[in-house]
């Protein structure tokens, strides 16, 4: 009859019959694999080149020397190798990359225009002439009048007692209205109008853009490259309603033509400083190349990422930047605004212009390179562009368009411009700025160079891993032993493979 177990042989665990049981418990720890035995077995059966013939006993003491030798060489290549791939990544390299890129169409980008004259001389009533002769240098600051203003033909410069200065205004009902001055307009073979064209204030003063996107309009795109694809207008820049010039200031020019800006729909015109001249008498052709530009953030470039910080616009863009900054910088300095800078704040009377505006715009543009710190966005649209130019009216077109247009042929070339904005192709060009090290290729390059130096791998650093783990378990083993407190329940069991 076999006897149940009692509580109390339960909890002290099997029964021992006798002491010559607890001798194979002391024999089967002595199984347990040592330091020596475990780093050995490593060793023999590990990937590393070179490594098992350090310890081999075929091996001479010679021979093991040189193996040692060569083995520490070859890893000390690697950590040089391996160090200088992480310094190298470290340092944030980037290459630029460029593309061209070709489309079923494209487009037009917009395009910015503006007399280089700001005020018509015939428009000038005698309040204006008050209120803003100073500014154009045709009176003294009192109000007096210089005598070479009689080229204006004014007797009484005496202002209407309602009259109340609107700077704002005053550009607007002064400047060359598009009506008179656009002759002739053709987008894609299409005839446009003034219409078309949309009203910006610029330093220049009333100025006009083509396919602004503004108002809900659509943009418009082109369908090929070449003349006859894009925008073609002929203008008369009216130089018969050019202010005398007086003195030297910042309202009147020595020029004759217009001011061209050709941006994306996104940008502010910045055209006093990012335009270019067209000038009467002449055909213009304007080839334009659409270049994509994205760059990187830093560590690796330089760019603006993050959203711009303004109440006026919501793109960032180097000439919303600038135009901000300078908005603010007045605003500061002079308690004002010019006509073209955004925002509701009060603009700037003719006075303030001569006195303040004009010269801290001036200082500012010329000599401030710490005030108006600008990034470059990260992502920009720019239009390469090449001229060239013919000469407008030839002598057997002179009288045709004379009497078109019912001038004389002096005044066709001394005022009649034609502007031809066209794309050279339907391509645009990809400038890509891209990180030219990255983890990808530094785990790569430090794979490549242990194959190379010691035939390592991804799978032999995990037998590294596996032979510490072993080893860490041994310690444990002899600690527990160590303390005395060692039994087949209490360590762990390690025994021989």
């Amino acid at each position: 009859m076999v006897e149940a177990p009692t509580a109390e042989s339960v909890a002290l665990g099997p029964p021992r019959q006798n002491d010559s049981q607890e001798t194979p418990v002391k024999k089967s720890s002595s199984l347990k694999p040592s330091l020596k035995e475990i780093t050995v077995s490593f060793i023999m059966r590990t990937k590393i080149h070179g490594l098992k013939f350090v310890f081999s006993p075929d091996k001479s003491k010679p021979q093991r020397v040189i193996w040692i030798m060569a083995f520490f060489v070859c890893v000390s290549l690697l950590c040089t190798w391996s160090w200088n791939r992480i310094l190298y990544l470290m340092s944030y390299p980037a290459i630029t990359k460029i593309y061209m890129v070709w489309a079923h169409n494209m487009s037009f980008p917009a395009v910015t225009f503006c007399n280089k004259n700001v005020f018509r001389a015939s428009t000038l009533t005698k309040d204006d002439l008050y209120h803003s002769g100073y500014w154009m240098d045709l009176m003294y600051p009192n109000h007096t009048v210089m005598e070479k203003s009689f080229l204006l033909d004014f007797n009484n410069y005496s202002p209407h007692p309602d009259y109340r200065i609107n700077t704002t205004e005053m550009m607007g009902r002064l400047g060359h209205q598009l009506e008179d001055m656009l002759l002739e307009c053709r987008f894609r073979g299409e005839t446009c109008t003034y219409k078309n064209f949309s009203t910006i204030y610029t330093r220049y003063g009333k100025c006009y853009t083509f396919n602004s996107g503004l108002d809900g309009n659509p943009l418009l795109t082109t369908l090929k490259g070449g003349t006859g694809n894009g925008l073609e207008i002929m203008l008369d820049i009216q130089q018969d309603e050019y202010l005398p010039v007086w003195g030297e200031t910042d309202e009147t020019s020595y020029e004759a033509g217009i001011k061209v800006q050709i941006h994306s729909q996104d940008e502010p015109p910045f055209i006093d400083q990012l335009g270019f001249g067209v000038a009467p008498g002449f055909q213009t052709f304007v080839s334009c190349q659409q270049q994509l530009l994205q760059y990187l953030p830093p560590p690796w470039g330089d760019c603006k990422s993050t959203p711009i910080d303004s109440e006026f616009f919501s793109t960032y863009s180097i000439t919303a930047c600038r135009i901000d900054c300078e908005t603010r910088y007045l605003l500061e300095n002079c308690n004002c605004r010019m006509v073209h800078m955004p925002g509701t704040s009060t603009v700037c009377t003719p006075e303030q212009y001569k006195d303040c505006a004009d010269p801290a715009l001036d200082f500012l543009v010329e000599k401030d390179n710490d005030y108006c710190v600008c990034q470059t966005p990260c992502n920009m649209t720019r239009y390469g562009k090449e001229l060239s130019m013919v000469k407008i009216p030839s002598k057997a077109s002179a009288k045709y368009l004379a009497k078109k247009f019912n001038k004389t042929e002096q005044y066709i070339g001394e005022n009649i411009l034609v502007l031809d904005i066209f794309f050279e192709a339907l391509n645009y060009e990809k400038i890509e700025q891209k990180k030219a090290y990255e983890i990808a290729g530094l785990l790569g390059d430090i794979g490549g160079q242990m194959g190379l130096f010691i035939g390592a791998s991804v799978l032999t650093i995990l037998e590294i891993f596996d032979y510490l783990y072993e080893v860490s378990d041994g310690f444990k083993l002899l600690k527990c032993k160590t303390l005395n407190t060692y039994s087949m329940y209490s360590c762990p069991r390690v025994y021989k493979w």
